[in-house]
This record gives structure tokens, C-alpha cells and sequence, in this order.
């Protein structure tokens, strides 16, 4: 082992929708043998039967993988991503250890794992690894101002994809909103990284630092920044809260009845419902308790038929109900950007029927 060097790697974001949080390996290196791996925990087949549906129920299945150094160094050098290394000290049994825990895992009914985004992912994964394998326990440097919810730390990572930041949201429930421990917060690689470089390793009474060594693998290129659609999330709310503002108006001047307009917001928030329905009986533990599900939810489907014809219906005072709740809930949970918009769009058009 005295040639064997085991490093943690860290990825920072490119602009692929999976990559926006970055990502974290292990490096093994043999300067003996001349053998140098990268074994990833981030290694998923989106191509898998269902894949979009399990990963909606939490079920997602993601798989320990190992390829060389240099194809790993190339895919992250063509999106412009950095690559710094952090080589741990290590003495040579415990380096033994690791070698040993990463070939059990590599073994096929050892490889593949549960994903889990904020608990079980590709960063929580090697830290995991690593701290099982040491001998003594590894303690952290307490962080600053570390005080901060899951939802804050992926806005971090969204703010140039406002859509991307948006379907987050839809989808988190205000258990995301809680404030985060240390290590909860190392479910992000770059948060991982900085822990290590502060960790140390006590053993009997004596302490060692973690790292011995960070090296910059792969030098910052340049990203190139791919647009979204045009207009914001918030942008498309409001104008669709001016067309129903003034169509309500004119219906209300030429005392008409344009049910076509209850349709147009009554079907794509009930279909959004479904989604977030689904999500409440998802493994992943941030989405259980959804509040946006008060105005996004499948009643809207099930009252659309008798609104369309012009039916007597409870509709509009389920729906006076639901955006009471919904207002009051945005004490306790941060929703979507425009989801308050489209609250106001129902309420629009909930007080043009009650005037009726």
C-alpha cells in the first residue's frame, strides 16, 4: 500500500440538468502498477424499464461504477468543469480497507444502491465509504453560518435555470424548508469537499489531518451557459393573470359566461395535480407534505365536466376554501415562483362567479 494513493474528487456543475449540484469519486492510484480509477456512485441507466416513474416514486436505482482517470478528466474537460482532488492521509491498512470495501461493492449484488437525492447520493456515498474504513472516528470543523434549508442550497444551484428552480419547487414540500444539519449538508459534493479539507482523523488520543494533499486535477474552462425559454416563470404567471383579469373584466361588461377560460386554468392545474398526488406516496422524504397541492390538485378534473356545461356545483366554494388554506400555508412552506400568480387567477375567477 505504500504506493497507493486514494484521493476524494470533486466535480463542479456543468450544464446538464443532472450535473447542476456537481458531483464526487473516488480516485485510486497505483504508482506501482501504474493503475489509476475513478470509482463513481453517480453511475445511472436512464434508458432502465420505468426509469422516469421509479424515480418519481423514490425508487430510483443508481449503481457504483469504475473507469480510468483519463475518460473521467476528458468528459468533465469538454463541459468546462473543474476537478480538484484531495488526497487523504491515509496509513497503509486503511488505504487496504477502502481498496477492499470499493472491490465488495463492485461486486453485482453490491453495486447497486437506492438513490436518494438528499440522504443517499453520489457525495454522502464516499464520505460514508471513507468514514467506515478509518481507524478512529473522523470529526468535522463546525461550519459558520451553515444555518440553511435544502431548498435554499438547490436555489444555489438553479438561479441561471429559472424553470429547472421552478419544477423544484413544485415538486419539495416544506420539509425542505427546515433548517439543515452539517452533515445533511453534505449531500452536495462542493459542501463535502470543504468538511474534508477541515476534518481530522482521531485515533487513540491523537489526531491527523483527513487531507494531506488538495490539487487542482483539472483547472476551471469555460461553460457555456445554455438559455432557458426566454421568459421567467413568473413573467408567463403574470401574463396569464392580465389575460384573465381582462377577460373577467370584458365577461363581466358584456355580462357573459366564458366558461372556455375556467377550462383553459381548471385542466392544467388539475393534470399538475396529479403529479403532486403521486408525490405524496413518493420515498423521497422532502416531497410528502406538499402545500402547493391545496391549488394544484385533481379536484379541478373532477368538477371541470359540470363546469364546462353550466352546472349547479360546490366547485367554486372548494376552491374559496383551498386558497385560504393555500395563502395561510405560505407561513409555513416557500412555494414555486408564480404559484401565489396562479392563486390569484383562480381567485379571479372564483369572485366573477360568486357576483354572478
Amino acid at each position: 500500500m505504500d504506493s497507493v494513493e486514494i484521493s476524494l474528487l470533486t466535480c463542479s456543475p456543468h450544464e446538464e440538468v443532472y450535473s447542476l449540484y456537481g458531483h464526487t469519486a473516488v480516485r485510486y492510484v497505483d504508482k506501482t502498477t501504474g493503475q489509476d480509477l475513478v470509482f463513481n456512485y453517480g453511475v445511472f441507466n436512464y434508458a432502465a424499464p420505468h426509469f422516469v416513474m421509479r424515480f418519481v416514486f423514490g425508487l430510483t436505482d443508481y449503481e457504483l461504477g469504475v473507469t480510468p482517470m483519463r475518460p473521467f478528466v476528458k468528459y468533465y474537460e469538454q463541459w468546462g468543469s473543474q476537478i480538484i482532488e484531495q488526497v487523504l492521509n491515509l496509513t497503509n491498512k486503511e488505504k487496504l480497507q477502502i481498496t477492499q470495501a470499493l472491490s465488495r461493492n463492485l461486486r453485482p449484488e453490491n453495486r447497486i444502491y437506492r438513490y436518494n437525492f438528499f440522504y443517499d447520493n453520489c457525495s454522502t456515498r464516499p464520505r460514508n465509504l471513507i468514514e467506515n474504513h478509518v481507524d478512529g472516528s473522523v470529526s468535522y470543523e463546525p461550519r459558520t453560518n451553515y444555518k440553511r434549508s435544502f431548498r435554499e442550497m438547490i436555489h444555489d444551484k438553479t438561479n441561471h435555470h429559472p424553470w429547472a428552480k421552478m419544477g423544484n419547487d413544485m415538486l419539495l414540500g416544506f420539509n425542505a424548508d427546515w433548517n439543515t444539519t452539517q452533515r445533511e449538508q453534505e449531500f452536495l459534493p462542493e459542501n463535502l469537499m470543504y468538511d474534508f479539507e477541515h476534518a481530522t482523523i482521531t485515533e487513540g488520543g491523537a489526531s491527523r489531518p483527513l487531507v494531506k494533499e488538495t490539487r487542482i486535477v483539472l483547472p476551471q474552462g469555460t461553460q457555456i451557459v445554455e438559455e432557458d425559454f426566454p421568459l421567467s416563470p413568473l413573467a408567463c404567471f403574470l401574463i396569464l393573470l392580465a389575460i384573465t383579469l381582462a377577460l373577467t373584466a370584458w365577461e363581466i361588461k358584456k355580462k357573459q359566461s366564458l366558461v372556455w377560460l375556467d377550462a383553459v386554468l381548471m385542466l392544467p392545474m388539475g393534470i399538475a395535480g396529479l403529479l403532486l398526488t403521486v408525490m405524496l406516496f413518493s420515498q423521497h422524504p422532502a416531497t410528502s407534505t406538499n402545500l402547493q397541492i391545496l391549488i394544484l390538485n385533481p379536484i379541478h378534473l373532477f368538477f371541470l365536466p359540470a363546469v364546462v356545461m353550466r352546472k349547479k356545483t360546490c366547485y367554486w366554494k372548494v376552491v374559496a376554501c383551498l386558497l385560504v388554506l393555500f395563502f395561510a400555508g405560505a407561513l409555513l412552506q416557500d412555494y414555486a415562483e408564480g404559484m401565489e400568480i396562479l392563486a390569484l387567477c383562480l381567485l379571479t375567477r372564483y369572485l366573477s362567479h360568486i357576483r354572478k
